[in-house]
């Protein structure tokens, strides 16, 4: 399954996100995917950042980091960033997509 996300950084911390993101600990890589997750790409436009993961399952795998060792701490780091922390409290389903192009022209 695909979702896609939306978060946004506090005001003038571009870089500092940027720059923590240039390497995930090795742990967290680990994590995701024991959680399912085959990918996870991220986008940035000033301070919006648009996320596309792509996962077995992304409920299940929000519970499986909920309260994982390796997520924990990362997203301590990350609710110093963003303006919205992500206590993995919600069960949100992400962005709702709008349209597509279709894989084949339609006549």
């Amino acid at each position: 399954m695909e979702v896609a996300l939306h978060t946004r950084l506090r005001e003038g911390r571009e870089a500092e996100y940027d720059r923590v993101h240039a390497t995930i600990p090795a742990a967290l890589d680990e994590a995701l995917r024991a959680a399912g997750v085959r990918s996870w790409r991220i986008w940035r436009s000033g301070r919006d950042l648009f996320h596309l993961v792509e996962c077995e399952d992304y409920t299940a795998m929000r519970a499986y980091l909920r309260d994982h060792p390796a997520n924990v701490p990362w997203q301590a780091r990350m609710a110093e960033l963003l303006d919205v922390a992500d206590d993995y409290s919600g069960a949100g389903s992400g962005v709702g997509l709008v349209w597509e192009l279709p894989c084949e022209k339609s006549h």
